[in-house]
C-alpha cells in the first residue's frame, strides 16, 4: 500500500470569547483537516491545530509522505525529522526544527492510525497497543467570558438559544456566574470533574470561583490552571486556601525552576502543559522536580504512538498523566478518546474544549459524551468519516473570516484597548 495523495485542508469554526491568560478568544477558532489517500482506495484522517505557519510546514511535509508505505510510521517520522532539520530559514514556519517536525508528524501520525485502522478492520485504539478500559472520562472545562458565541453569532446574542446553548452565551466574570455555567454544561454532559481556566481575573476572585464550584459540586474533583501569570509568590500565597478543593495544580507559575520551588512548600500535586512539553525537556523536569503530572497532547507530542511513549516514561519515573486540550472537533475527539482508552498511565479525566463548539467536519452529527465520557467502540479507525460538505462549508468560513493566525493579544486589544500579555502578570 502507497500514499497517493495528502490533501490539507485550513477550516474556521465558531469559537465563543473565551477569557485566558493569552487574552480573548476569537470568533473563529482555526484547525487544519488531513486526509491520506492510498492506492487501495482507504483514506485515513486527522486534525490539528491551524495557522499559517502550520499550513506551510504541512504543504512541505505533503512532499515527504506522498508515495511511502502507511505502515512504516517510523520510516516516515523519521524522514520528516530529516526534512525539517534542513530546511533553510527562508520557509520561516515559526518552530524550531524539532518542534516543527513532531508538530507535522503529530497531524500525520493521527491520520496514519486512522488509515491502518480502517485497513485491518481494527479500532485506532489497537493500532497503538490496544485498550486498557473501554471508556475515557472527560472533565467540564470552564471559562471567564464575554457574552456571545462567536462565529456567526458574533458577540451577540440567539434568542433562540437553549438549555447549554443559551449558558454558553452567556457572561462569565463572577464565581456565581461560572457556577452556573458548570450546571448548565454537568447537565448537558455528564462531568463528574472540573477545571477552571484561570490567569484572567485577580488570583482571590479566581479562588473563590474554586471555592464556589466546590461547594455548589461537593465531591467533584477540581483543577485551576492559571497559565503560568501568576508569579511564584502568588502560586505560594493561595496555595493554602486551594489545597482543600484542588486534585492538581497546573501551571499557577511559569517554568520548571519556578514549579520545583513550589513543589517545596506546596503539597498539591502539580500539573503542567507549558514547562514541559516534549521529551527534551522531560530530562531537567525529573532532575528538577519539577512537576507530578505531564499534560500530554497527540496533537503536540509527536502524535498517538509518542503518547504510548510518554506514558512509559512517566511510570518509570513516577509521573502521572493526562491531557490537554484546544479548541478542537471531532476527529480530534476521537484521536484523544483512542488514545485515553489505550494508555494505562492515564489517571485523570481528560480536558476538551468540544462542548463550547457547534460545528463539525464529521458525518452523522457530532461526537456523543455518555455520563462525561467517550466510549470507544470497535469501528475501524477513529469510528468518524469526513464530512466533505461540511468541511467545504467549513473551508469557506476560513477564507471569508479573515483570521490566518490566532493571536488572542489582538482580539483582547479590541476590547481592552492596550492590553497586553507581558504586562498581565499577578
Amino acid at each position: 500500500m502507497k500514499i497517493t495523495d495528502m490533501k490539507v485542508t485550513p477550516i474556521a469554526f465558531a469559537d465563543p470569547p473565551l477569557l485566558n491568560a493569552a487574552g480573548l478568544h476569537a470568533p473563529y477558532a482555526l484547525r487544519i483537516i488531513l486526509e491520506l489517500e492510498t492506492d487501495e482506495h482507504i483514506t485515513g484522517i486527522g486534525e490539528i491545530a491551524g495557522g499559517s505557519s502550520v499550513l506551510k510546514g504541512l504543504e512541505e511535509a505533503r512532499k515527504v509522505v506522498v508515495g511511502m508505505d502507511p505502515f512504516e510510521r517510523n520510516k516516515i517520522r523519521i524522514a520528516i525529522d530529516k526534512t525539517f532539520a534542513n530546511l533553510t530559514d527562508s520557509l520561516n514556519i515559526g518552530y524550531a526544527h524539532k518542534g516543527a517536525a513532531r508538530r507535522m508528524y503529530s497531524a500525520i501520525n493521527i491520520a496514519l492510525v486512522d488509515l491502518i485502522g480502517k485497513a485491518i478492520e481494527r479500532p485506532a485504539c489497537d493500532v497503538i497497543g490496544g485498550k486498557v478500559r473501554d471508556r475515557i472520562d472527560f472533565s467540564a472545562y470552564l471559562f471567564y467570558k464575554y457574552e456571545g458565541a462567536g462565529g456567526r453569532w458574533g458577540f451577540g446574542h440567539n434568542p433562540d438559544a437553549r438549555g447549554w446553548d443559551k449558558a454558553k452565551e452567556m457572561e462569565a466574570l463572577t464565581p456565581e456566574a461560572v457556577v452556573e455555567e458548570a450546571r448548565a454544561m454537568i447537565k448537558e454532559y455528564g462531568f463528574k470533574s472540573i477545571k477552571l481556566k484561570g490567569g484572567v481575573l485577580p488570583p482571590q476572585v479566581e479562588c473563590d470561583t474554586i471555592k464556589a464550584l466546590a461547594e455548589a459540586f461537593p465531591g467533584y474533583p477540581l483543577r485551576i490552571d492559571p497559565n503560568a501569570v501568576w508569579t511564584y509568590e502568588t502560586s505560594v500565597k493561595y496555595a493554602p486556601l486551594l489545597k482543600q478543593y484542588l486534585e492538581y495544580y497546573e501551571d499557577p507559575c511559569k517554568g520548571q525552576d519556578a514549579m520545583a520551588r513550589l513543589g517545596h512548600v506546596c503539597d498539591i500535586p502539580r500539573a503542567t502543559n507549558m514547562c514541559t512539553t516534549s521529551f527534551e525537556e522531560i530530562p531537567s523536569d525529573i532532575q528538577k522536580g519539577a512537576t507530578d503530572i505531564i499534560l500530554a497532547d497527540p496533537h503536540y507530542w509527536g502524535g498517538m504512538d509518542a503518547t504510548i511513549e510518554l506514558g512509559r516514561i512517566c511510570s518509570v519515573f513516577g509521573r502521572k498523566l493526562s491531557m490537554h486540550s484546544n479548541s478542537h472537533l471531532g476527529i480530534s475527539m476521537m484521536a484523544m478518546a483512542h488514545v485515553g482508552v489505550a494508555v494505562p498511565e492515564i489517571s485523570y479525566a481528560m480536558d476538551t474544549h468540544y462542548p463550547w463548539q457547534c460545528e463539525d467536519v464529521i458525518k452523522g452529527g457530532r461526537v456523543k459524551f455518555d455520563e462525561g465520557a467517550i466510549v470507544v467502540g470497535n469501528e475501524p479507525g477513529l469510528g468518524v468519516e469526513l464530512d466533505h460538505e461540511k468541511l467545504e462549508i467549513l473551508h469557506r468560513n476560513y477564507l471569508k473570516c479573515g483570521i490566518k493566525d490566532r493571536n488572542d493579544e489582538i482580539e483582547m486589544q479590541k476590547k481592552v484597548p492596550g492590553w497586553t500579555v507581558s504586562k498581565h502578570i499577578f
